[in-house]
């Protein structure tokens, strides 16, 4: 019997063939045997407490004209999938909670749901790197406008950035004495209402944003530095930012290091770290990318390691 494996994703037919991540995913668990199902957020639900999904049979494919091909769709007990893969991009909102809430409810009748949905929900990726002070730059999270101010006036430099997004959406830059303070607080904060996030800006933004993957607690030792272009000091790559390969510092090994066991612990089996400089950013948990880029350029295929992973967890669960 096969072991199966149900994604929820963005729209297939809409991804970046040469540069999803979740594609990579689903070639290496194809490749070893799974039985690939495919689901998006809204196919989910709960009925008389028994979580259910509307679900289609899933083909990958390394062609850039057919990359995938989706069978009848029927509804299924999620608890028949041995694995629950979350790969919804942000934001994180409502009905990103919602849909953890029932792959947790399959989580306790025996799927494996990587990431592990209570640390979907506990880890913000803003916020789950304060609990990492000995990483970070100096950082505020707050609501509070004259606080906020205050940082500026401190640093005089920063960044502020909303809790929820992603791609380096809604993310600005100011400087002491910037005359559209007030206008970006507003904005970011719906006056007072909405948790941000300040952070000193780092100068060595210029040198690459580097996103480094981790599987199961293991450090992969290449990442990519996504360095700003033109006149945008983000390195986003959905921002414009030029994405370089390059082996991991060891200021970006002890980082990585810091976080790896904290990851594990928390059944946050497939993590991207976002390390400017000597500084730890961000911790993406949701939906992380750049599978393609460092595979491409160093063949360390991360979508392999990541399905042995899954593999040697439902061995030890008993599953498979």
């Amino acid at each position: 019997m096969s072991t199966t494996l149900g994604v929820i994703m963005d729209p297939i037919q809409s991804i970046s063939f040469t540069k999803d991540s979740t594609l990579a995913i689903l070639w290496a668990a194809q490749a070893q045997g799974f039985e690939l199902f495919y689901m998006q957020q809204h196919d989910l639900f709960i009925e008389n407490g028994e979580p259910k999904a509307q679900l289609r049979p899933l083909k990958v494919f390394d062609d850039p004209d057919k990359w995938f091909e989706l069978g009848e769709s029927k509804v299924a007990p999620l608890e028949e999938m041995d694995v629950l893969l979350m790969r919804k991009d942000p934001p994180f909102d409502s009905e990103f909670i919602y849909s953890t809430y029932i792959l947790e409810a399959a989580e306790n009748r025996g799927s494996l749901v990587i990431n592990k949905p209570q640390s979907l929900r506990d880890c913000n990726e803003k916020v789950f790197a304060t609990q990492f002070p000995q990483c970070t730059p100096p950082l505020l999270v707050s609501r509070d406008q004259e606080r906020l101010k205050g940082f500026l006036a401190e640093h005089k430099d920063a960044v502020y950035k909303p809790l929820d997004g992603m791609g380096g959406t809604s993310i600005f830059r100011a400087i002491e004495g910037d005359q559209n303070l007030n206008v970006i607080l507003e904005t970011l904060t719906n006056y007072g209402q909405q948790m941000i996030m300040a952070q000193k800006y780092l100068p060595e933004i210029t040198l690459g944003d580097k996103r480094i993957l981790v599987v199961d607690g293991v450090v992969i030792p290449f990442c990519l530095a996504r360095i700003p272009t033109g006149s945008d000091f983000r390195g986003n790559l959905a921002a414009g930012g030029r994405g370089v390969v390059q082996p991991l510092s060891e200021r970006d090994h002890w980082i990585a290091q810091q976080v790896a066991p904290a990851l594990k612990e928390r059944g946050l089996i497939f993590v991207g770290l976002d390390i400017i400089g000597d500084y730890l950013t961000e911790i993406n948990v949701t939906s992380p990318t750049c599978i393609r880029e460092i595979d491409s350029a160093e063949n360390t295929q991360i979508g392999e390691q990541l399905i042995n992973a899954i593999r040697a967890k439902l061995t030890q669960s008993g599953r498979r």
